[in-house]
């Protein structure tokens, strides 16, 4: 191989490992990220509210998103600057780039994860003991991660919906005691639910304090 096809090669190998980085990408992003807790809460507000599908699907994907790089942007800095610029530079190797990328999320899952699953996922991979959570491999961290972003996600969304359903409760309460049996009571919950949440400005306390929730 001639020294003028290093270039050539070295260009194809980052390509490479760019589309495989792609292939990857949705399932870290996923479960590696604050992606999981701010699209559960988001819909389960939107079921606590009686909106049906309003906002869509993919309006509330990309309202998860956003956060998510809000949330991630020291993260992702961190990323940037210590391991996706020298290695696109040259000055760092691959190998390298990559384990400081993975200590980096692996700090924010860790700040993020509770010690109870970090211990249950340890012995279920018979894995430890370790002096500390910084010492659990990527391999234990994610799934534990994964499992506690759901229980704090559901907890975020029972406090959601709870003042919602009492707001049900009571229009229902009332249509029985004046007699309106007939009247649905999701069609006069929904615009006082509604009313309720635009005079709060709900979408930015809801998104503040998810941005809030990880510590930032």
């Amino acid at each position: 191989m001639t020294p003028e096809a290093l270039p050539s090669l070295s260009s194809s190998l980052q390509i490479l490992l760019l589309m495989s980085a792609l292939t990857v990408l949705p399932a870290a992003l996923l479960m590696m990220t604050s992606f999981t807790r701010i699209l559960i809460v988001l819909a389960i507000l939107r079921q606590a509210l009686g909106l049906g599908q309003s906002p869509p699907n993919q309006l509330l994907v990309g309202v998860a998103l956003l956060m998510t790089a809000f949330v991630m942007r020291p993260s992702l800095v961190v990323i940037h600057d210590q391991a996706w610029a020298p290695m696109v530079a040259g000055a760092l190797p691959a190998e390298t780039a990559i384990g400081r990328a993975g200590d980096e999320l692996k700090a924010f899952m860790l700040a993020q994860t509770r010690e109870a699953d970090l211990r249950k996922f340890a012995e279920i991979a018979h894995a430890g003991p370790f002096a500390a959570p910084a010492e659990v491999p990527l391999a234990v961290v994610v799934p534990a991660f994964v499992s506690s972003e759901l229980k704090t996600a559901l907890q975020i969304g029972f406090v959601l919906y709870l003042p919602f359903l009492i707001i049900d409760l009571i229009v229902a309460s009332i249509l029985m005691a004046l007699g309106m049996m007939m009247v649905p009571p999701a069609s006069v919950s929904l615009p006082v639910k509604l009313a309720l949440f635009v005079t709060i400005d709900g979408w930015t306390l809801v998104l503040g304090a998810l941005a809030r929730s990880f510590g930032g």
